[in-house]
């Protein structure tokens, strides 16, 4: 059954050019280096990609595909960071902190959107780049769309007045805190350390620095009626926060191989009580410094009727 955190539909960019992008290494310690050729490289994260596709379609996903042939957005695979679609029939498009990855953007997303399902708005941040301001989606923004609540990691790609902003408009309350690794390396997004489905919500709590606001955000996962499963810095590290959950023939957890190998059996049983797991294998994209959340653009709005097409 389709909920409010769990869209039955996204988007995905087919990457043509793809390799790990020199301008997002400084700050993403999750981005590592390949030993392929750039051509190869591409090659299999393509492949990936197009298995991932017919994976979630499969499980009854709908899945639209856009193909992206710039030599310039190595990241391009991850549009999950430039535009979000909200209930009401709302989109945003967000300010990107890298200068290549402005480039992702892209207009017929858009009038996809538009013209497929019931839009309402169009807000574009996007200008505020200008202004050395980045609010990168939901990679910076973990949303709660049943509680309403943006949980934000405090970084460069999450200005805080562009955070409050973006939650006065669709209206969401924001809990922002620091977080950093084992290592004390700043976590650069927030969907790498923590993803919330409609019954539970996977999230490495130790990494939140301030010991008041880890409890916070333990509280008020707890408060919105879900089972929390705490994830170590380990199984982070292997990509277990970076999953999303969508509704296909029923609710699955689109998560990589690798994270749901290191899932362990209670961790997993609490998910099975409502979801069913759905690994998707890309260790080529992973390269890159994201996962799978990073790769779907859920899509939170009403789908047209042939009638009204």
């Amino acid at each position: 059954m389709k909920t409010l955190q769990a869209p039955d539909a996204v988007v995905m960019i087919r990457p043509h050019h793809f390799c790990s992008n020199p301008e997002t290494r400084d700050d993403n310690a999750f981005q590592t280096l390949s030993n392929h050729t750039a051509t190869a490289t591409s090659e299999a994260a393509r492949g990936e990609f197009d298995v991932a596709v017919k994976a979630l379609r499969k499980a009854g996903v709908r899945v639209h595909v856009f193909d992206d042939t710039g030599k310039t957005t190595p990241d391009s695979v991850f549009p999950n960071n430039w535009f979000s679609t909200h209930t009401g029939g709302h989109v945003a498009i967000y300010p990107m902190f890298a200068p290549n990855r402005r480039l992702e953007r892209r207009t017929d997303v858009i009038e996809m959107l538009k013209r497929d399902y019931r839009v309402q708005d169009v807000i574009d941040y996007s200008g505020l780049e200008q202004d050395g301001l980045a609010l990168e989606g939901t990679g910076a923004m973990v949303l709660d769309h049943i509680g309403r609540i943006a949980y934000t990691v405090q970084s460069n790609r999450a200005d805080p007045v562009l955070l409050e902003r973006f939650c006065t408009h669709f209206n969401y309350e924001p809990i922002a805190f620091e977080a950093r690794d084992a290592q004390g390396r700043d976590v650069y997004h927030t969907n790498v350390l923590m993803g919330i489905g409609t019954d539970y919500a996977l999230i490495c709590l130790d990494m939140i620095v301030d010991a008041h606001r880890r409890a916070t955000v333990a509280q008020r996962l707890e408060e919105s009626g879900r089972q929390v499963i705490d994830l170590t810095h380990a199984q982070i590290g292997e990509f277990a926060g970076n999953a999303i959950e969508l509704t296909g023939d029923r609710r699955v957890l689109a998560l990589s191989s690798r994270a749901l190998r290191c899932l362990r059996p209670e961790q997993l049983a609490v998910i099975e009580k409502t979801a069913q797991p759905l690994p998707l294998d890309i260790p080529t994209i992973e390269t890159a410094g994201g996962s799978v959340r990073c790769m779907l653009a859920g899509i939170h709005l009403t789908r047209r009727t042939e009638r009204s097409l």
